[in-house]
């Protein structure tokens, strides 16, 4: 039996709903609307344009794009020749986005008009890009001069290549943050995206009768992989934006009839706040979905009252089970505030002890995971591969507690991860940047909770004898070189910072001093 018989790769899956359901919308962004089966032609014609500019099966391929029908198109084309998707935070400087492609080893870079030239920038520090592809925007914008054209890869009449494409192929590389300063890229195959969808599918209930707003970044895992290429599987309609912002949120929720809707608590907050929340016509709105943190139990019980037909849903994981791992449903949501649910379909979760057994329950332990969604490792990184497999369970670095029910609640981040608006930050990433400051003897980056940020990264600073440096000054000194959620929002000089007797830092003092 031929190998394509059986196969299923994220590629094949759109030319099926494609099949099912031709004629429905499938994308629109701005002004452009593509049903399904326009979707399915229009990623062929472009995976062939791309393939007439050498890109071939196995090769990275990044993007550095804000939310477009473009990026969308890009992502399923790249799944239908072969080619592993590297999407990119664009929130990043140059050398951090140069880091990545250096990395990945990119033969090709897309971008759209706003980002092309910290693409160009960063390309040009010793990387393997060798070309580019200009990406069409929400709102219209010009080519960049010099690149590839994504109307022209498009309109390509070439057959696409007929390449032997596996379930088991590399898919995609995702770059996460460690506590380590640089960043790990997550290998995640198709078959380990496409059970994640199954599981999205069943869990979260992504259904063919959503109509999505897709307007977190879709360089995240969790906007990419639990709700837009889940919608696509389905057959939902998406809708496409690049700001999640109130004013452009709210009134695109009235205006398309949207049912579906993912964001950080952050968000969702600042919806509440807006001045356009209470005149606006919400009543399709069925669904809605948070992670990154956890959802105050305040909101919880403003959202009930101010959005009662909203069957919230809490998701909880990681780039490295790409991404989701446990949930917390709609009816759970005020019964167990704070907790990240239990494992969903096709993953099994334990919280475990340093000797791998079963913790008691309300005991402290690490969050451990078996699935079919989980990376086949970091790239060209065996070391850290090896410790994250530790045990033939996949260590999430997190700290959590379960209860009588089998509900984890995440306590603490052994890998000391700080989430701030949706975002990961490294503590170690910052600390490094600080203690290039002369005036700087020791720091600690800890990560505060926020009324905005739900939680904020803060400084807490020991200067040198004799050494003056106000809080503005780094900040700034931050801001200039990393991206800006990065820089702390708060920074706090101390004398000493709390330490073990044997000099080990002690963070969850730290963090408990100075809530």
């Amino acid at each position: 039996m031929h190998p394509i018989v059986r196969r299923q790769t994220i590629g094949d899956l759109l030319r099926r709903t494609a099949q099912r359901l031709p004629h429905k919308l499938a994308v629109q962004c701005g002004n452009t609307r593509w049903s399904y089966a326009e979707f399915d032609a229009l990623v062929t014609r472009l995976a062939a344009g791309l393939a007439g500019r050498g890109i071939r099966h196995g090769d990275r391929v990044a993007i550095l794009a804000r939310n477009s029908h473009g990026f969308a198109a890009m992502r399923f084309a790249l799944a239908r020749l072969g080619a592993v998707l590297v999407p990119i935070n664009f929130m990043l400087k140059a050398d951090e986005v140069a880091y990545i492609l250096r990395h990945a080893g990119a033969r090709l870079l897309a971008t759209d008009s706003g980002l092309a030239e910290l693409a160009r920038a960063a390309a040009a520090l010793d990387t393997q890009v060798q070309d580019f592809v200009w990406l069409p925007s929400e709102d219209p914008s010009d080519p960049a001069p010099g690149m590839a054209s994504f109307d022209e890869l498009a309109a390509c009449t070439d057959p696409l290549p007929d390449t032997p494409l596996a379930s088991t192929d590399l898919a995609q590389i995702v770059y996460t943050s460690g506590t380590e300063s640089s960043p790990k890229g997550a290998m995640l195959t198709h078959d380990a995206v496409l059970w994640q969808y199954v599981s999205c599918c069943i869990n979260a209930e992504v259904a063919e009768h959503d109509v999505a707003l897709h307007a977190l970044p879709l360089y995240h895992c969790a906007q990419l992989d639990v709700f837009f290429g889940p919608a696509v599987y389905i057959g939902s309609t998406n809708v496409i934006t690049a700001k999640p912002t109130p004013d452009n949120l709210l009134p695109m929720m009235a205006a398309h009839g949207i049912t579906s809707f993912f964001a950080p608590p952050t968000v969702w907050i600042a919806l509440l706040r807006s001045p356009l929340f209470d005149t606006t016509d919400l009543s399709q709105l069925a669904k809605g979905y948070y992670g990154a943190s956890i959802m105050p139990v305040e909101v919880l019980k403003e959202i009930a009252r101010r959005l009662p037909q909203v069957r919230l849903w809490n998701l909880y994981g990681q780039t490295e089970i790409a991404p989701l791992a446990t949930m917390l449903g709609p009816d759970d949501q005020l019964r167990k505030p704070g907790s990240a649910g239990r494992a969903v379909l096709n993953v099994e979760t334990r919280v475990v002890d340093d000797d791998m057994r079963d913790v008691a329950v309300g005991e402290v332990g690490e969050i451990v995971h078996r699935s079919p969604h989980l990376m086949l490792g970091y790239f060209h990184d065996d070391e850290r591969t090896a410790a994250a497999f530790t045990g033939e369970w996949f260590h999430s670095g997190d700290l959590g507690v379960i209860d009588e029910e089998g509900y984890i609640s995440v306590v603490d981040r052994k890998k000391d991860m700080i989430k701030t608006g949706g975002e990961n930050v490294a503590s170690r990433e910052v600390e490094e940047m600080i203690y290039r400051l002369p005036q700087v003897s020791e720091v600690a980056v800890i990560g505060l909770p926020d009324a905005k940020w739900v939680e904020a990264v803060t400084a807490v600073v020991v200067l040198k004898a004799g050494q003056t440096l106000s809080e503005d000054a780094l900040i700034a000194h931050c801001s200039t070189h990393m991206a800006a959620f990065k820089a702390p929002k708060r920074v706090i000089f101390t004398d000493a910072l709390p330490k073990n007797p044997s000099g080990k830092l002690l963070k969850r003092q730290l963090r408990q001093m100075h809530v």
